[in-house]
């Protein structure tokens, strides 16, 4: 651990020798093409297959009237179970047919008619407290509410006060590789390559819905192509291409997702509408901070976006309150994507102190120094490490933030007026349940390390070899991994930030008990036949003593031009505090990842909705704008020193997420400092900076 290694299947990828999902060779595979509801709420009133069926390579059509009927009550996963639509793009027929180009165009001759319902699919302030509600559950089980104090008494008693409105819009994931399925039935049961952040949940979901025994159901996803949290919950493309293999059984039955196709199917970012109030003494010290979230939510499956999720941990204040509501519209479900929560949140909050620090006339980053906890300001627990004040004065010397004149439009060159911003980011160091690992040691010195882990493309299975080469006390070559298929030993999520962490300390158990087991029961010397131990995650004794979270600050440089109003970011630089670093090269990879898509948040990324069919318009990454090479300057991300001996036995945090937290607050606070223009939606464009 600690050394900068290559990826250990690099080659193997540029060789094309690591298949994705649906690469994989299988014999006399169908292909699958959905059709899609052109309404966003109403009843199916005619299916006419007619057309569809009599087209030469067709081998079957699915419709309500005909699909399996599952056994599940998820909203989102039970479709063709009824003639309702719940919104645009819903699933509504499919076609089976010999090629993926049969398929496709006898889809486009089934005929639907419908009767149209009113729909609701705009998130906005006309919605009021009674078409609000409180969500049931917030992933993965935080407070939904908190309360400390009387902030109404602190803030109008504080001398400084500040109350304003952030916006974010949709931001849809567009993963690199889409999402796609192999399904085939055998008498054993249904085995599926599916593109997947957790090859475990797809198992059961699926024998839940098809009323299997876990056993019964094989997921192999040994290669993901990226997720950003999509492919973390399970959608109905998989069950759509489990039904469709049940009717031509004996052959497997491929279903990719068009590009287009997954702006309704896969899940997005909700849009949210924040209000931050902030009270504060002269010296910019909190006296009270209240922070209220309204997002959208689908009628099928409710999620939550908890964009005030990080705000009771980020600053010492007496007076606390977060609030969140749901609008439940007319429209797919939103998910899990990238640092869900912090990544919206924090920029309204970050944005918000930076407009605090300029009422009191205190520097951004004294401002955050000075309202650093000694604990937990919600609950008083200590944190286990907390290194946000190391990473503000270490990013702002490597940056160069002072000098500096905070007042806005004080620099120009050529044309361009330039400024600095800054911002702080946090993100939970979470473990998941749900892990075990199977540890093989054999004569000749090698030791295999299997678990339905997955790597999407973040560097795990290099991490976690390096990992398991330290618990076991071997060089990295005498460890082979094997991952993503639940044939091995089932594996958490990877999401959360937590894979690493969750995986990697039942690797150490692991390996802690197969030397035990060498050590007492066969004198260090492996048996002829191999050993082989599994083992469960061990328990954190110190969960519930200690809160437990990476932080970081976020500095960035805008030039912005004078007559036309273009956005430049030449420069961002991060500094984290993520505990032991595993991989450098792959950490850095990962935030340097993170920061960029953060640039993107600020800067490029919206999901355009016509709320005349409730669907959304730029539905292809032609017209869904995410930031290229060209709009990237220099990324630089470090991190400091942090010991934390009670996360995990690794001392490790993750990583994957806390580079996108905070960096559009830095960019929009630099922004205003370049323009003296305040921007509280995101994207900023141009047109936000006319007067």
């Amino acid at each position: 651990m600690g050394q900068a290694l290559d990826r250990v299947e690099g080659a193997d990828k540029v060789r094309g020798l690591a298949p994705y999902a649906f690469e994989h060779p299988v014999p006399e595979p169908a292909y699958l093409s959905a059709v899609r509801s052109t309404v966003a709420a109403g009843q199916i009133t005619g299916i006419d297959c007619s057309r569809a069926s009599a087209q030469s390579g067709v081998l079957a059509v699915l419709t309500y009237l005909n699909a399996p009927r599952v056994g599940t009550d998820d909203g989102e996963l039970r479709i063709l179970q009824s003639d309702q639509v719940a919104f645009r793009g819903q699933f509504v027929a499919a076609v089976i047919a010999e090629t993926s180009e049969i398929a496709r165009h006898a889809a486009g001759l089934v005929r639907v008619d419908y009767r149209p319902r009113p729909h609701d699919v705009e998130l906005a302030d006309a919605h009021g407290p009674d078409q609000l509600r409180v969500p049931q559950q917030i992933w993965p089980l935080f407070p939904i509410e908190t309360d400390k104090g009387d902030v109404d008494a602190g803030l109008a008693s504080a001398a400084i006060q500040l109350d304003e409105t952030y916006r974010t819009p949709w931001y849809h994931h567009n993963p690199l590789e889409p999402h796609t399925t192999i399904a085939c039935w055998t008498t054993e049961g249904v085995t599926l390559y599916v593109s997947t952040q957790y090859p475990a949940g797809v198992q059961h979901t699926v024998a839940e819905a098809f009323r299997l025994e876990p056993a019964q159901v094989r997921v192999r996803s040994p290669h993901v192509g990226g997720g950003f949290g999509a492919k973390l919950p399970r959608h109905s493309d998989v069950i759509l291409a489990v039904m469709a293999a049940q009717l031509v059984a004996g052959r497997p039955v491929r279903f990719a997702l068009t590009r287009h196709q997954m702006f309704s199917q896969t899940g997005y970012r909700s849009p949210t509408i924040q209000r931050v109030r902030l009270g504060a003494d002269t010296d910019g010290r909190l006296v009270a901070v209240a922070h209220e979230s309204v997002e959208q939510t689908s009628r099928l499956r409710e999620f939550a976006e908890h964009a005030t999720r990080a705000t009771p941990t980020m600053y010492a204040t007496p007076h606390l309150r977060t609030r969140q509501r749901l609008a439940a519209l007319d429209l797919p479900s939103p998910t899990i994507m990238r640092a869900p929560g912090e990544s919206t949140g924090l920029f309204a909050l970050e944005s918000a102190l930076d407009e605090l620090a300029i009422a009191c006339g205190v520097d951004p980053v004294e401002l955050r120094v000075r309202n650093e906890p000694a604990e937990h300001p919600l609950d008083g627990l200590p944190f286990s490490s907390r290194g946000l004040v190391g990473c503000l004065r270490e990013g702002a010397r490597r940056f160069g933030w002072q000098p500096r004149d905070a007042t806005p439009r004080a620099r120009r060159d050529n044309g361009w007026l330039v400024g600095t911003g800054m911002a702080a980011s946090t993100y939970p160091a979470m473990q998941l349940p749900g892990t075990k690992v199977t540890i093989r040691a054999t004569p000749d010195g090698r030791h295999i390390v299997s678990l339905a882990a997955v790597d999407i493309g973040t560097g795990t299975r290099t991490a976690l070899a390096q990992v398991a080469a330290d618990a076991l006390r071997v060089d990295l070559d005498r460890v082979e991994l094997r991952l993503g298929d639940t044939a091995y030993p089932p594996a958490a999520q990877e999401g959360g930030s937590a894979g690493i962490s969750s995986w990697g300390a039942t690797i150490c158990a692991g390996a802690d008990e197969l030397r035990r087991r060498l050590s007492t029961e066969y004198g260090d010397t492996v048996p002829a036949d191999g050993l082989e131990v599994t083992v469960d995650m061990p328990e954190n004794q110190y969960l519930g003593r200690y809160v437990m979270h990476s932080f970081g600050a976020q500095f960035a440089e805008v030039r912005v031009h004078e007559e036309t109003g273009e956005i430049r970011v030449p420069r961002q630089l991060g500094v984290y505090a993520v505990g032991r670093v595993v991989n450098p090269k792959t950490a850095r990879s990962q935030l340097i990842g993170g920061m960029t898509m953060g640039l993107s948040m600020a800067l490029h990324e919206a999901s355009v909705l016509d709320p005349r069919y409730g669907h959304v318009v730029n539905h292809d990454l032609a017209s869904y704008h995410i930031s290229s090479n060209a709009d990237v300057g220099a990324v630089e991300a470090y991190w400091i020193e942090e010991d934390d001996p009670y996360v995990n036995p690794m001392g490790t945090k993750g990583i994957g997420e806390i580079g996108i937290v905070g960096a559009a607050a830095a960019i929009a606070n630099a922004v205003h400092h370049a323009t003296g223009v305040r921007v509280r939606e995101l994207p900023i464009t141009c047109d936000k900076l006319l007067p």
